[in-house]
């Protein structure tokens, strides 16, 4: 069963879907950041309450990293992803966390919350919903090629397949760290402590993250 979002919002079942180019996506949801855009696929990101609980932890707890450390780094709030070698796409991260030192190199930054260039990004992570596989696998590829160093995957709920967190599935936090282009992904559970090369002091379990919902 095909389910499009149309431009109204509304749903309609089993209606091929005209891909939207950017320009589109943005003139329709570009001030919605439930949405994002791939391969000219419209994706609701269903942010529930415990999906957002779990994206504002993270964010909390990288703020703090953020300001102990001085860096010229912030989280971003309602921005946009759209990376300039591929096209009909815009992601939109639960977290990110943007380098303020990069942005002059960034072409749509003065003017609207879209950022192109993957060196302007220090760290993301994304929140499991039921649209998993983009989290587990098309995003893992792309913040890879865009040179993302950190890509963490929180998926509180058990949601992703057995291929990635295993059977019988749980609570598990993905990890991606970038190696020669390509992510060393590390899956955490329990008490499990994590270790970020980005933020070397955090002092998190995978259980602290997944259970910040509860």
């Amino acid at each position: 069963m095909t389910i499009a979002i149309h431009p109204t919002g509304t749903q309609a079942i089993d209606q091929p879907i005209k891909p939207l180019s950017f320009d589109e996506f943005l003139a329709r949801h570009g001030g919605d950041n439930r949405y994002e855009l791939i391969d000219g696929e419209v994706f609701d990101l269903e942010p529930t309450g415990p999906h957002e609980e779990v994206a504002a932890f993270i964010t909390a707890k990288i703020c703090v990293q953020i300001d102990g450390r001085g860096l010229p780094w912030f989280v971003l709030q309602r921005g946009l992803l759209r990376p300039s070698n591929i096209d009909m796409t815009a992601f939109r991260p639960d977290v990110a966390v943007v380098d303020r030192d990069q942005l002059t190199q960034e072409p749509l930054w003065s003017d609207q919350s879209i950022l192109t260039l993957g060196s302007s990004i220090k760290f993301v992570a994304e929140v499991v919903s039921s649209n998993w596989q983009n989290d587990y696998a098309r995003k893992v590829e792309d913040y890879a090629v865009l040179g993302i160093s950190e890509y963490w995957i929180a998926d509180y709920a058990g949601l992703g397949g057995t291929r990635q967190i295993g059977k019988p599935k749980q609570p598990t936090l993905s990890i991606c760290t970038l190696v020669n282009g390509e992510y060393e992904i590390q899956q955490l559970r329990g008490n499990q402590t994590i270790v970020s090369l980005t933020f070397p002091d955090l002092k998190l379990t995978a259980e602290q993250v997944l259970r910040a919902s509860r």
